[in-house]
């Protein structure tokens, strides 16, 4: 989707009073999806993600064992990934507690998921798509600012990178780790950051949060996250921020993901 888009995250997963049936949601929802363009649904609904979710892919898993609409749900782990309408090979991870978007405390709370990881762990569904492995540095995951998305719940895109962004970030594959650096990609500026893990203290969100210490600065910010090379376990990571009040500087770093996934083919 380009969206281009608990309660505390440790608590039990309580229902909540619904407006309308569920019966009359998942008509709803049928109806939107059977039109064929996301952004149709967002346009009928900013929470379209949300009640996917936690209406029919939650109930599914917990209820059959098997994820409904989407394609995985991690009861323990607290996330459902989703395969975007858009794309021969977009995924989406999506938090299964109402979790907004960047903007969100709920990331910085005591024993929050470590989104980023999972996320990461995710490419594999790329890969399944489109019926080979990449190197690391040829898949990305991202976020959008609040005001480049359309739907208000937090959701992470998965999928391939452009062959020559991730060209141009091949200059920061030794970077030293930790320390931020300016570079220009696509008429965008950013700052680009090597680490070697994406949890806990190198948690995309906490690294850009330092610097955005309020919630209307977090809104502002976009995180794309690469490989630093082939093999991140080996190479790291790059964590790619810009926010709109930076000169030059962006809410979404979506453009830097080919969501035709070019590099598959060779191109």
């Amino acid at each position: 989707m380009r969206t281009t888009t608990s309660d505390t995250l440790t608590s039990t997963r309580t229902r909540r009073p619904l407006l309308r049936s569920a019966a009359a949601w998942a008509a709803t929802l049928v109806v939107a999806l059977a039109a064929g363009a996301c952004a149709r649904l967002a346009a009928v609904d900013s929470n379209a993600l949300w009640k996917i979710v936690d209406l029919r892919c939650v109930p599914s898993q917990q209820a059959t064992g098997t994820p409904g609409q989407c394609t995985a749900v991690d009861l323990d782990r607290r996330y459902a990934i989703l395969k975007d309408i858009v794309g021969r090979s977009q995924y989406l991870l999506i938090p299964t507690d109402r979790v907004t978007g960047i903007e969100s405390p709920l990331l910085f709370a005591p024993h929050a998921r470590d989104y980023w990881a999972d996320a990461w762990a995710a490419r594999r569904y790329v890969e399944k798509s489109v019926k080979r492995s990449l190197p690391d540095n040829q898949l990305g995951l991202e976020i959008n600012s609040k005001y480049r998305r359309t739907q208000n719940q937090l959701h992470i895109h998965i999928d391939c990178m452009h062959a020559e962004v991730s060209a141009a970030l091949a200059r920061h594959a030794k970077d030293a780790p930790g320390e931020w650096r300016w570079d220009t990609l696509n008429g965008n500026r950013y700052r680009i950051m090597r680490v070697t893990t994406l949890m806990q203290a190198g948690n995309p969100f906490s690294r850009v949060a330092r610097d955005n210490q309020n919630v209307e600065a977090m809104a502002m910010q976009t995180i794309l996250v690469t490989g630093a090379g082939a093999f991140a376990d080996k190479d790291g990571w790059l964590v790619v921020n810009s926010g709109m009040e930076v000169d030059n500087g962006t809410g979404s770093a979506e453009g830097l993901l080919d969501h035709a996934c070019r590099v598959a083919d060779g191109a």
